[in-house]
């Protein structure tokens, strides 16, 4: 997936989101500053995205119906969506991946299926995910900053590095 960068964490008791706001349209910027991660479920659930703007805000709102759904069960939720993505004619077109993410788990979602928790509490998607995954481990090993602090700078070392990640970030956290 390409033109943004969403990078999770739960690291010190918090759980962290952030993005980058660039939207991109071909090789062209058309907006600075999208909101690509929010709360859900009364502020206790934290998802974002990364791919096609329409397919994303439609599998969000695809999974803020599954966790009203199943009463804020993260993981239940986020294992029925992915079924449902794979499995659905219209829903498997869909051009994004998510996070999403509680105060206790962490889970990347995918149109193929994917449902995968990270061994280490971080994890990355979009064209600067590898960048901010790298960035954030190395803070989090070397650094005593706050988990928020940390998803800050990595996203902006990522954002001086990858073109289709801008430094107005968006943080949204979880304590």
């Amino acid at each position: 997936m390409k033109n943004t960068t969403v990078l999770a964490l739960r690291h010190n008791g918090k759980t962290v989101l952030a993005s980058d706001g660039q939207v991109t349209l071909g090789n062209t910027i058309i907006k600075h500053k999208a909101s690509k991660v929010r709360k859900i479920y009364d502020g206790k659930i934290l998802a974002g995205f990364a791919g096609s703007a329409a397919d994303g805000i439609a599998l969000l709102s695809r999974f803020e119906g599954k966790i009203k759904e199943y009463k804020g069960n993260l993981e239940r939720a986020a294992v029925e969506l992915a079924q449902e993505w794979r499995t659905d004619k219209a829903l498997r077109g869909l051009d994004a991946i998510m996070i999403v993410a509680s105060k206790e788990k962490l889970f990347l979602l995918s149109g193929t299926g994917d449902l995968l928790q990270p061994d280490d509490d971080v994890i990355a998607i979009g064209s600067g995910g590898p960048y901010a995954l790298a960035a954030a481990k190395a803070l989090i090993k070397h650094s005593n900053l706050p988990p928020e602090e940390i998803a800050k700078e990595a996203m902006e070392i990522t954002s001086s590095i990858c073109i289709y990640t801008n430094d107005q970030i968006t943080i949204e956290v979880l304590e």
